[in-house]
């Protein structure tokens, strides 16, 4: 028996509940996982709301770090005592311990902490397909991220700056602002302000190659407006709620653009492109190009508060949960 957070049904931070679970013992291809780092991201707060739905009672949390301490028959990439973490296409992570494919497990390198792998495992390899994979940045391109010092939005501005483009950086604060110039924004515009204009100044009017939106309904026809013809519009998360429908023409209007809704577990569906993804993120967080910055930890018990203080955008950075 451990314990987990669940929710017995949709709704605000309140439906958060702390309670005993039984994990069994690990089946053919599978891996007993004992939690050391959680890390919280929106999608929690989409499936907490019913936004995307889950199967009821159920466990948050889509990232974790964590130490093996048992494996099923058939398991030969991993053994007892290995540091992992992992990204997974379904939840379950709010929990001290559960039990895993062992296949869709990657070992932690040295010089790794497990907060920093938590931190980074959704939010590193959604950053490495969107930079990598759905938009191949190369040095010379502009691009435009929103929330540009959240979990994913600060790893983009470090990983696009270390490709050589540049990055215009939207935010919501002015001390949000300092801390994407430390990032390495070349500019940084406040969401409160006409931040496309102020873009399209910055770009003569040209516009940008391709926009990294993440906050959703609020953003979602400004950061069209801010691309050029045939520009790339990527929107990867809802922060401000879901984008109302839209008539294609509207992309037709502002230039043949192009616009994607990628989802990383479609970019990563094999044993060998999760391996290839996770290895290239953690390659630069060696290589200190990356700096993953954790700005708070709640204990697991707390992740409503954890929930509350994300939603009301008062974190920086990325998030963990410790059990």
């Amino acid at each position: 028996m451990t314990h987990a957070i669940r929710i017995h049904s949709y709704g605000g931070p309140e439906v958060l509940r702390w309670e005993t679970v039984d994990v069994p013992e690990p089946g053919q291809g599978q891996a007993r996982v004992r939690h050391t780092a959680i890390g919280l991201n929106f999608i929690d707060t989409y499936e907490r709301t019913g936004l995307y739905p889950l199967q009821l009672p159920a466990v948050l949390g889509r990232e974790a770090a964590g130490v093996v301490e048992a494996v099923g028959p058939g398991v030969t990439q991993l053994k007892v005592g290995d540091r992992i973490a992992y990204a997974f296409n379904s939840a379950g992570a709010y929990s001290e311990a559960r039990v895993l494919a062992a296949e869709r497990l990657v070992r932690i390198p040295e010089g790794v902490s497990d907060n920093q792998a938590a931190a980074l495992m959704l939010k590193g390899m959604t950053a490495q397909m969107l930079l990598r994979q759905t938009f191949r940045v190369r040095k010379g391109n502009t691009l435009l991220v929103t929330a540009a010092v959240g979990g994913v939005g600060s790893i983009l501005v470090q990983w696009a700056k270390h490709l050589g483009a540049k990055v215009i950086a939207v935010v919501s604060t002015t001390a949000k602002a300092e801390r994407a110039r430390e990032l390495g924004a070349d500019h940084v515009v406040l969401s409160s302000e006409d931040w496309v204009a102020q873009t399209k100044a910055l770009t003569k009017n040209r516009g940008v190659d391709v926009v990294y939106d993440s906050v959703g309904k609020d953003t979602f026809m400004g950061s069209l407006d801010c691309l050029r013809p045939r520009g790339l519009m990527v929107t990867y998360g809802n922060a401000s709620g879901p984008v109302p429908p839209m008539a294609p023409l509207e992309l037709s209007k502002r230039g043949s653009l192009f616009l994607t809704r990628p989802t990383l577990f479609h970019y990563i569906p094999t044993r060998t492109l999760l391996v290839r993804a996770a290895s290239e993120m953690f390659d630069l967080v060696a290589k200190s190009v990356i700096d993953v910055h954790v700005g708070q930890t709640y204990p697991l018990q707390e992740a409503a508060r954890a929930h509350v203080d994300l939603e009301a955008r008062r974190t920086v950075g990325s998030t963990v949960l410790v059990p």
